[in-house]
């Protein structure tokens, strides 16, 4: 399956990216879906619904009928998609392309380790979670604080967590494809994970080395 499946994850994972990058661009050229989105209360509706099909994907995927899975993941991408347009509006459309470049290059190294590694990466899962746990309550904190350098060190220690998973997932994934399930959802639920560790380390580098727009 390995053959198949790795080049799968990796399709799926690009579409998914492609969605919600063009999504978020599209909406950003339009001043009345901005203005639906961000002033009538829309956003926290889109990020609810965001929530709701991560986690309906985590729990369900599996069990799901390969083209359900498919349409889900599209789904959920596009609805990112529609949340990301706040970030071309408020950086420029060069950095957000640069670090995109940048997160390409670091995902793909670290992807790379958790594929030919032999050491088991299992060990450091809850160190993972521990920190990404931190890094929740730390962001929640800064929303009433809204320090700058605290946001600065969180983000730091939040791309450190992510490109951890990064070689953390691409291992498990490798594993799994041995494991005997449906192929073409475990595609769908490997994209997904690489999904979510991809752009939480672009919104994060964006975030200390993104250029604002003025």
């Amino acid at each position: 399956m390995e053959q198949k499946l790795i080049p799968k994850i990796f399709i799926w994972m690009t579409l998914g990216l492609l969605m919600t990058f063009l999504t978020g661009y599209g909406v950003s050229l339009s001043e009345n879906m901005l203005i639906s989105i961000f002033e009538n209360n829309f956003y926290l509706f889109f990020i609810i619904a965001e929530i709701v099909l991560v986690i309906l994907l985590s729990a369900r995927l599996m069990k799901m009928k390969p083209t359900t899975a498919k349409i889900c993941f599209l789904l959920y991408s596009f609805t990112s998609g529609l949340t990301f347009s706040s970030i071309f509006v408020a950086y420029e459309l060069t950095s957000i392309i640069y670090i995109f470049l940048i997160t390409a290059i670091v995902f793909a190294i670290f992807a790379a380790i958790g594929y030919f590694s032999k050491i088991d990466l299992t060990k450091m899962s809850s160190f993972l979670l521990m920190g990404l746990f931190a890094i929740i309550i730390c962001s929640i904190i800064n929303i009433f604080v809204a320090n700058s350098s605290f946001e600065s060190i969180v983000s730091i220690i939040a791309i450190l967590i992510f490109i951890g998973f990064t070689a953390y997932d691409m291992q498990k994934l490798v594993r799994l494809q041995d494991a005997n399930l449906p192929e073409e959802n475990l595609a769908i639920y490997g994209a997904l994970e690489l999904y979510l560790d991809y752009i939480n380390i672009f919104l994060n580098l964006l975030s200390i080395f993104g250029s604002s727009k003025d």
